[in-house]
């Protein structure tokens, strides 16, 4: 902080600080200047018309205030030193600054994660003042994770080291605010590219998520490279990757099927583990389609409380309609 004697102002220090921050020195300066101004006019007698003046070479602060002879025409300005007035614009100045030096920092950081956004992160969770809001220590910043954005039945404890998916970074009233989600559907398709480097090489593509948070997410893949099976990479040997993403989703199960542009294909693949029969489009205007599935089978392909072919309909955004393979026998008329 630069050292303040009387109205003054060390200028090194001043020029030192705006070097280090990156922040032009004259508009520090005129902001001082305004800061000072303002002080001014809160005192007991204040002069119209008044301005801050801090000198550029030897950091002398002073208060000027103009003079006018009898056509209006300014020809002078003299200084007005209201009594106690050194100590005001010593603490004003510092206040100037650390308010300049604090929003500095907020864009710097605002600047820092607002690329992260759409991505994931890392953090520990902190205990804070509101129960309903989980706390994550970022380092530089504390992230938050509302309600919404939370996973139900989801335990959250202090010091628990978890990961996140960005979803907002914004400037609020009292600092940087960064939205943090548990539940976002692109969640789980970051942590799989943490973990299959055929996705980061893009010869893996994961072309669809649809999830319900804390049960199940159903994912969509394909290969650009013949010979690569898309489910295996996201697997891994011995299940390891999906297991790693599971295990960071405390147990959620995930579904990994194959995508296809033809649409009956994937609608029969978004239904398993379910078997499929076949799939018939009934109205492509509607996206909808109609589905026949084993009779043993039809319990597995809608899920319980539908979940299953939900989350199906959620993935290719095609309206499906299960029906099982067991055909009813007319009804026939009584012998006469």
């Amino acid at each position: 902080m630069p050292s303040m004697n009387k109205s003054q102002v060390d200028v090194e220090a001043l020029i030192a600080l705006a070097t280090h921050k990156e922040i032009p020195l004259e508009q520090l300066i005129t902001e001082i200047e305004t800061g000072v101004l303002e002080a001014y006019y809160l005192t007991l007698e204040p002069k119209r018309q008044a301005r801050a003046v801090i000198d550029r070479e030897s950091g002398e602060i002073c208060i000027l205030v103009p003079t006018f002879n009898e056509i209006g025409e300014r020809i002078s300005e003299d200084r007005d030193e209201p009594e106690g007035f050194a100590r005001t614009v010593t603490s004003t100045v510092r206040q100037v600054i650390k308010l300049k030096m604090r929003a500095t920092n907020d864009a710097e950081i605002v600047g820092e994660f607002t690329a992260s956004v759409g991505d994931v992160i890392s953090g520990v969770v902190q205990q804070g003042r509101d129960p309903k809001m989980i706390n994550v220590n970022l380092g530089r910043v504390e992230g938050r994770i509302p309600p919404q954005e939370q996973v139900p039945g989801e335990l959250y404890n202090h010091g628990d080291r978890i990961k996140c998916f960005v979803v907002e970074v914004k400037q609020g009233l009292k600092g940087p605010e960064i939205m943090l989600s548990r539940s976002h559907p692109a969640l789980v398709k970051q942590l799989f590219a943490f973990e299959v480097p055929e996705i980061n090489d893009r010869i893996v593509e994961i072309m669809a998520v649809a999830r319900e948070a804390g049960h199940r997410t159903k994912l969509a893949v394909k290969t650009h490279r013949a010979g690569v099976s898309p489910k295996g990479s996201l697997i891994g040997p011995m299940g390891s990757r999906a297991r790693a993403v599971m295990d960071e989703l405390h147990g959620e199960k995930i579904d990994i099927v194959d995508w296809s542009e033809d649409p009956a294909e994937f609608v029969a693949a978004a239904l398993a583990p379910a078997k499929v029969s076949s799939v018939e489009i009934t109205d492509l205007a509607t996206r909808s389609a109609k589905v026949i599935v084993p009779d043993y089978q039809l319990s597995l392909a809608i899920g319980k409380d539908g979940q299953n072919a939900r989350l199906a309909a959620r993935l290719t955004g095609w309206r499906i309609d299960i029906h099982p393979d067991t055909v009813v026998p007319a009804a026939t008329d009584a012998a006469l």
